[in-house]
C-alpha cells in the first residue's frame, strides 16, 4: 500500500498549500469517514478520500463605540478574530473548539472598567455543555486550579497551589449516558469548566485532553455573558440541540 503524509494528500485533494492543509488538520476539520485525522504528518493511504468540515463565519452580536461582541464559531482561534476586527482587543479568550460569546474592546478606558468587573467576579458567564455520564443533580465545584504550559500548550489541574475557581453544573437533559448541562463559572481560569468537569468524573464530550470521548468537537458553548449592565447571548448551536 502506497502512503503519503496526511497534510500533503489533503493539500492535493483540496488544491491548497501544504501549510493550509496542516492548519486544517490541526484545527480538527479533516475527517476520514467519521474519524478525525489527528496527526498532520502521519502516513496514510494515498487513495484516502478526506471530508473537510466547514468553519462558520463569525457573526457580530452587538457593537458600539466601546465593544464588539462576536459569536465565535468552533475551530477558530480567539486571536484570529482580534486580527479580523482591527482596532479591537480581546477582553477574554475561548478555547479553539469552544463556540459562543467572545468580547473585544475598542478603547482603553472601557477595557480597564471591564477588567475590573472580571477581577471582582462581577461578570456573569453561562455555558452549555454536553457531559459524559448521567449527572443527576446540580453540583458546585469550588476547587483551585493551576495551569502549566508545555510545548506552547496549556494544561490545567485542580491543585491546592492554584487560583480560586468555582463552577456550577445544572443538569438540563439526560440522553443515552450523557448529560446536557447549564454551567455557570466564577473567576474564569484556563480550561476551568473542562478541568472541573473531569474532577466530578463527567468530562465534556469531545474533550480528549481531559478525559472525554472523541467527538466532532469539544461540546462546550459560551451561551450568555452579562457585563456592566449589558447582556449578550449566542444561540445554542444546532450540533448541541440535535446531539444524540
Amino acid at each position: 500500500m502506497a502512503t503519503e503524509k496526511a497534510y500533503k494528500l489533503v493539500a492535493q485533494q483540496e488544491g491548497i498549500s501544504n501549510s493550509q492543509a496542516k492548519s486544517m488538520i490541526d484545527r480538527g476539520l479533516v475527517y476520514v469517514g467519521n474519524k478525525k485525522v489527528m496527526i498532520a504528518r502521519g502516513e496514510i493511504d494515498v487513495k484516502t478520500i478526506f471530508r473537510i468540515e466547514k468553519v462558520e463565519k463569525p457573526k457580530i452580536i452587538f457593537e458600539n463605540d466601546d465593544i464588539v461582541v462576536v459569536d465565535k464559531p468552533a475551530y477558530v482561534n480567539s486571536d484570529e478574530l482580534e486580527r479580523q476586527f482591527k482596532g479591537a482587543r480581546l477582553l477574554h479568550r475561548l478555547d479553539r473548539e469552544t463556540s459562543g460569546v467572545l468580547m473585544l474592546v475598542k478603547n482603553e478606558e472601557f477595557r480597564e472598567k471591564a477588567i475590573k468587573e472580571f477581577a471582582q467576579d462581577k461578570v456573569y458567564k453561562e455555558y452549555i455543555a454536553w457531559l459524559e455520564g448521567t449527572l443527576a443533580e446540580p453540583v458546585t465545584v469550588d476547587k483551585p486550579i493551576v495551569t502549566q504550559k508545555k510545548n506552547n500548550k496549556a494544561y490545567s489541574n485542580v491543585s491546592g497551589k492554584g487560583k480560586p475557581a468555582i463552577t456550577e453544573f445544572y443538569p438540563e437533559a439526560v440522553s443515552a449516558k450523557k448529560t446536557k448541562a447549564k454551567v455557570i463559572i466564577h473567576h474564569g481560569r484556563t480550561h476551568q469548566i473542562r478541568v472541573h468537569a473531569r474532577y466530578i468524573e463527567h468530562p465534556i464530550i469531545g474533550d480528549e485532553q481531559y478525559g472525554g470521548r472523541r467527538a466532532k468537537r469539544v461540546m462546550l458553548h459560551a451561551h450568555k455573558v452579562k457585563l456592566l449592565g449589558m447582556e449578550f447571548v449566542s444561540p445554542e448551536p444546532k450540533a448541541f440541540i440535535h446531539f444524540e
